[in-house]
């Protein structure tokens, strides 16, 4: 039988359960005092292959969008599906073809949206804010300068 490691008890605690704001209220102060809070981010950036033709698509507002998938290669070597948004592409965008490299920098981003019958949906997809082709090298200089822009910003 393996006893179960006790947590020494912390000065200050009383042992009873604090409310969600006063715990939230004591892990804001701890934080204040142990320095700041670690930085928190959204950023995506895939090189892959497009699965097939981009989905076009015009809004009722009057804006374009994109759906493509991208095939990218996960940690353990095996190929795995992104589901990327591109609002209002580039021309060039539209003629894509299956197995075209390109690269792409977002956010992911979760949707909610009813289907066409009235039911409810979700959908995970990277919101891109830069295509571009892969082997290309201009493009490619501008993914990784939108990277840095993109992280400035987070990072303030």
């Amino acid at each position: 039988m393996v006893a179960a490691k006790r947590e020494p008890k912390r000065a200050g605690t009383t042992g009873a359960k604090r409310g969600s704001k006063a715990n939230a209220k004591g892990a804001a102060k701890a934080q204040r005092e142990t320095g700041p809070e670690p930085v928190r981010l959204n950023l995506v950036v895939v090189r892959g292959e497009c699965s097939g033709p981009p989905e076009i698509r015009e809004l009722e507002s009057g804006r374009r969008l994109a759906a493509v998938s991208v095939r990218a290669p996960g940690p353990d070597g095996r190929a795995t599906s992104v589901p990327v948004t591109v609002w209002e592409p580039a021309g060039w965008v539209e003629d894509l073809v299956e197995g075209a490299d390109v690269i792409v920098v977002g956010a992911v981003r979760r949707r909610f949206f009813r289907t066409a019958v009235g039911g409810a949906a979700t959908r995970v997809d990277v919101e891109a804010v830069f295509i571009g082709r892969a082997g290309q090298r201009r493009q490619l200089d501008a993914a990784l300068r939108r990277t840095q822009e993109t992280l400035d910003t987070l990072l303030g």
